[in-house]
């Protein structure tokens, strides 16, 4: 007799065989470079992750865009930074534009550089020579002179921030040539030259007020609204700390608790509430783009010293931040990997500045976000085999994100919660898989991969089903390949749940992020 083993049968149209492998050498389907760029753009962070060094991420992206059409570049650029908030791949991409097309980079360079660190990334980018060159060029260099010229006194401030060039070395490349006297005096200022102190615009003259008086041993609570950098150097008491902590960015202080900690901040009346209040903020929260993952990444960071209320502020700030979490229609399966590799660092290795985040972290807050929501959702944990966890969808989403985030191990089987889905016969209308898609311990050495098999089968008994796989750290393949009813997209900002709404309300087709990327509007400068 015929092994079915072999030779299964399968309703409806046979599929097609994978098309190359992944990095555990296991078939894949491959993406088209666009959607490879496209991925790359909304997730990657150029740093060492656990398939892939910074260094093939880098030669990856500058072979792609010699695939891809240098109006497609320019749009994935600013896809990338105005969507996806990314900061090295849109400045690699305007980089590449340095390269290829000068009169695109024109176009896109005010919406990708849009600050002093973009514009540092940038310079730098372009003057490794990475992407093809390693001058400036008059065109590039005549639009990072504009910025110099027209940059706000605060902007540069905020510029002044990091080495590797640092703002001066920026200012000595390029010589801008500015009209105001204020900006001639800060210019110098910055780059250490003679200058005139009451030239200087007042934000950089209170900095230098606050300096003197510090050095007199005069206790000034008048803090310069200066970048939190430029005053560590300074001798501080808790209530200056307190005064920095009143008057910072909505992201400094969610950066800084331990340092708030440390320096006695919360032990003056009334800080800890106003530290409280500040990060669960609707508004802040909104305006400073904050990531689920950076909430879940100063959580995980806060230390004992951090008060309660602190903490729980930024479980509420969670809240707020996925408060436009979907709900979805009809029976919805979230399927968290939580093998080995999702370890890795998610924004990728890279030294002292790495995030605490994992990717089982994002995954974990994923499933957990949704469960929020759609209290019925099944969720599906998954390894070489589906794990057994029991969640409550009325507890926090940073506790139930925790509890996933503590499993971890074991290799990768992409295809185990669809077989078992498949097995049970279950009724199911949303399939949300959160992986690194790094597959093997299903490999097959020839045909369909294994998820689209047992996809198959689950499609056999539901044939409006969806299928969406949010890959965390993209690398050009998936399991399971784009059509109708499977979606394939990249990364881990709350806009990603918009998308899977979208597309499991049939508003949106497989190839998302191109679709996105293209619609793009160019304005010829």
């Amino acid at each position: 007799m015929v092994s079915k083993q072999l030779f299964p049968t399968y309703k409806g149209n046979a599929l097609p065989a994978a098309d190359t492998l992944n990095n555990e050498a296991s078939a894949a389907y491959a993406y088209s470079p666009r959607h490879q760029l496209a991925q790359i753009a909304v997730t990657g962070c150029l740093g060492q992750t656990f398939y892939a060094s910074a260094q093939d991420q880098l030669d990856q992206i500058a072979n792609l865009v010699l695939m891809v059409d240098n109006e497609f570049t320019a749009k994935t650029a600013v896809y990338a930074r105005e969507r996806g908030y990314m900061k090295d791949v849109p400045a690699t991409l305007a980089a590449a534009l340095a390269v290829w097309n000068t009169d695109l980079l024109a176009q896109v360079f005010p919406r990708v550089i849009d600050n002093g660190k973009m514009l540092r990334n940038f310079v730098q980018i372009v003057r490794s020579g990475a992407m093809g060159r390693k001058s400036l060029g008059t065109r590039p260099k005549k639009l990072v002179q504009n910025w110099l010229l027209t940059a706000s006194e605060k902007q540069l401030l905020n510029a002044s921030i990091g080495n590797t060039p640092s703002l001066a070395d920026v200012v000595k490349m390029v010589h801008p040539k500015p009209t105001e006297a204020w900006r001639a005096a800060w210019f110098a200022w910055l780059i250490g030259k003679p200058f005139n102190e009451a030239d200087l615009p007042p934000i950089t003259q209170a900095f230098e007020r606050f300096k003197r008086d510090n050095a007199q041993g005069v206790i000034s609570l008048d803090v310069p609204d200066v970048p939190f950098q430029m005053l560590t150097a300074q001798t501080l008491y808790s209530k200056q700390w307190a005064e920095i902590a009143k008057k910072g960015s909505w992201q400094m202080v969610r950066q800084n608790l331990n340092t708030f900690a440390r320096n006695d901040v919360f032990k003056l009346a009334g800080m800890t509430d106003a530290i409280a209040q500040k990060l669960r903020d609707a508004n802040a929260i909104a305006k400073a783009r904050v990531m689920p993952y950076q909430l879940l990444a100063a959580f995980k960071a806060s230390d004992e010293q951090v008060p309660a209320a602190v903490q729980n502020a930024l479980q509420d700030a969670m809240e707020i931040a996925l408060a436009n979490v979907p709900r979805f229609d009809g029976n919805v399966v979230v399927c968290p990997d939580v093998s080995g590799s999702m370890g890795s660092i998610v924004t990728g290795h890279r030294g002292s500045a790495s995030s605490k985040v994992r990717c089982i972290d994002v995954a974990g807050l994923v499933a957990a976000a949704v469960l929020r929501k759609n209290s019925n959702a099944r969720v599906l944990p998954f390894e070489q085999e589906v794990v057994k966890l029991k969640l409550n969808g009325r507890d926090s989403v940073m506790t139930n994100a925790q509890k996933l985030a503590q499993i971890g191990g074991g290799g990768t089987n992409c295809s185990a919660p669809l077989k078992l889905l498949a097995d049970e016969k279950a009724k199911v209308d949303l399939v949300i898989m959160v992986s690194d898609n790094e597959s093997w311990m299903d490999n097959r050495h020839r045909g369909a991969t294994a998820t689209m098999m047992e996809w198959e089968r689950i499609k056999q008994r539901n044939p409006d089903a969806k299928l969406v796989c949010i890959d965390i750290q993209p690398y050009g393949t998936s399991q399971a390949m784009d059509r109708k009813d499977i979606l394939n997209v990249g990364g881990f900002s709350d806009a990603v749940f918009d998308v899977v709404a979208s597309f499991s309300q049939g508003k949106l087709g497989a190839a998302h992020w191109v679709g996105e990327i293209e619609k793009i509007v160019l304005t010829p400068q």
